[in-house]
């Protein structure tokens, strides 16, 4: 098995990962969405911690080594990540999975909008034309309307992409300067813990063992989908597995309406099918791209 195919079976794993957890959290019930994401990041910051003391055990203590200047960009994406986590799961109460799951997936398209202020990348016409294409897509699944109650599921969806489009940008930074992959994730794990902490304290809801244990299943769940897509991009570049990570469209339509009865309406389809044709656009130029180079 290629790098590449190991790439691929790593990104689906991480959809279908993402994917489950949005169903667990949606399965818990009536409970404040805080302390949902409360949960998902806490046992990921567990998980976390127990990887990063095997890479120390494994490797000594220059696996704690943060370089020059990259605490910066730890911050940036913890709070950049902070923002697309609580926006996801407000999302995730509120809208169809399928919904909740395609408005998180925008985050690719931020992230190349992202890089240019933070890595000075040029952003080349046929990007552009799929960030322009995959934002009025969006916005068939957002249906804009003057009453915010009714909008504000969906925007906070899409804010929750534009953050998690911000904090990839970060990570590529931070991977450019050779920071330790799983310090990311604890830092990322261990800011948003502290931060969503009190808002969770302050609107607790008593839990049963069910909800319970569905909430720590969305934290495992959650960990899994954080290490098999860092595992992804480990094996191999964005521009030739990205494209499969829009399966998690297939996997949360499909847990939708196992568990729940979703159905999305015509015009989220409708703008799911725009989202996914600009990112295979994006894909097939970045090959033919790299191709070029080569």
């Amino acid at each position: 098995m290629n790098s590449t195919t190991k790439g691929i079976i790593y990104l689906i794993l991480s959809a279908f990962f993402f994917a489950l957890m949005a169903a667990f959290a949606r399965l818990a019930g009536d409970i404040f969405f805080m302390q949902k994401a409360f949960f998902r990041n806490f046992v990921a910051l567990i998980i976390a911690i127990v990887m990063l003391a095997r890479d120390v055990k494994q490797n000594g203590r220059e696996s704690l080594f943060i370089p020059k200047g990259a605490l910066l960009f730890l911050f940036m994406r913890s709070i950049a990540g902070s923002i697309g986590v609580v926006g996801n799961f407000y999302a995730i109460d509120r809208l169809v999975l399928s919904d909740a799951s395609i408005l998180n997936k925008m985050s690719p398209f931020f992230s190349i909008v992202f890089s240019l202020l933070l890595l000075k990348e040029k952003i080349k016409l046929v990007p552009l034309l799929a960030i322009i294409g995959a934002f009025l897509g969006s916005m068939l699944i957002v249906k804009p309307v003057f009453d915010f109650a009714k909008m504000a599921p969906t925007l906070a969806g899409f804010l929750g992409g534009v953050g998690a489009g911000f904090a990839y940008a970060c990570v590529r930074k931070l991977g450019n300067m050779k920071c330790n992959g799983k310090i990311i994730v604890l830092f990322f794990s261990a800011f948003s813990t502290l931060l969503i902490l009190p808002f969770m304290i302050t609107n607790y809801n008593p839990m049963t063992m069910k909800q319970f244990l569905l909430l720590c299943s969305t934290g495992v769940c959650a960990a899994c989908g954080q290490f098999t897509i860092t595992a992804a991009y480990y094996h191999a570049p964005a521009r030739e597995i990205s494209i499969y990570d829009y399966t998690q469209i297939i996997f949360s339509t499909t847990l939708g309406f196992v568990f729940f009865g979703m159905i999305p309406d015509m015009l989220s389809i409708t703008g799911y099918t725009v989202i996914v044709s600009m990112a295979i656009l994006n894909y097939v130029y970045n090959l033919k791209k790299a191709k070029t180079e080569n």
